[in-house]
């Protein structure tokens, strides 16, 4: 079942119809005890709206918190030690990686998330930033996932590489975090060879084309979520952005007007452009 978020509320899409659910909200779906007992029960006397996929999306979000899991992947291991080797922290990412403790920082909240077709950001102050395609997991009250939906996390590499005292100011400005186009709301894990593509387009051409696997990931979903709800609750769930398998070359940075397409099998493809 995949789930939109568009002006007039949600919309359920499954066994091929597209179906109206305006009395629901995130909120709501993700404090209920059983969310897909709910959604099937809501589905029985929801009506039919026209197109297999809404006109306009929102991100699919409600007021919840969004937070990332960082150095996941191994190719974000030594992205991110690249990054970090002149300032002398580069054995940190590499630490990490091997810890028993994951790395975890807030990334967002929800009323600065940008939704399909909405512009992200670089920030002024940078000269090396990239997007970073995400897995983000959806987490109801309880700490159970429910579903997953596609994550953009922007970053400025060139910050986050001079200190890592500076990560926040890296990951966490207006425009640097985008989700959608839908929450997959499914009681099944994903499958572990479900494939995340990037693309960068730039004045009609491709700047850069990428493509990882969930297999890939060094951390169970489990791992990551009961790290982060360790010490901390969350009333109305949570989001948490998973870690990156695809990085850009290190001469490559992102340009005002590019722009970003993500692609998770299953899920959807979440396409911004670059401001």
């Amino acid at each position: 079942m995949l789930l939109y978020r568009t002006p007039q509320g949600l919309v359920l899409v499954t066994g091929g119809r597209s179906l109206s659910l305006p009395t629901l909200t995130f909120d709501a779906l993700l404090q209920d005890p059983d969310p897909f007992a709910r959604l099937a029960l809501l589905a029985t006397d929801a009506a039919e709206v026209d197109g297999a996929t809404p006109q306009v999306m929102l991100a699919p979000i409600g007021s919840q918190d969004v937070w990332a899991a960082g150095v996941t992947y191994y190719r974000s291991r030594d992205a991110r030690m690249d990054e970090a080797r002149e300032s002398g922290a580069a054995t940190f990412y590499d630490r990490v990686y091997e810890a028993e403790r994951p790395e975890l920082f807030f990334k967002s909240t929800a009323s600065r998330v940008v939704g399909p077709g909405g512009v992200v950001r670089v920030r002024r102050d940078s000269t090396w930033s990239v997007p970073e395609p995400e897995l983000v997991l959806v987490i109801n009250a309880a700490g159970t996932v429910i579903g997953y939906t596609v994550g953009n996390d922007m970053s400025a590499r060139d910050i986050e590489g001079e200190n890592p005292l500076y990560l926040p100011q890296a990951k966490m400005y207006d425009g640097s975090c985008a989700i959608g186009p839908a929450v997959l709301v499914t009681p099944r894990p994903l499958d572990a060879s479900t494939a995340i593509g990037l693309r960068i387009t730039r004045d009609g051409r491709v700047a850069f084309d990428g493509e990882t696997t969930t297999g890939r990931i060094k951390r169970g979903f489990a791992e990551l979520v009961g790290w982060l709800r360790r010490e901390t609750t969350f009333s109305v769930g949570v989001y948490l952005f998973t870690g990156t398998g695809i990085v850009p070359p290190d001469d490559f940075t992102l340009a005002s007007g590019d722009e970003i397409a993500i692609t998770i099998d299953g899920i959807g493809t979440l396409v911004n452009v670059v401001e």
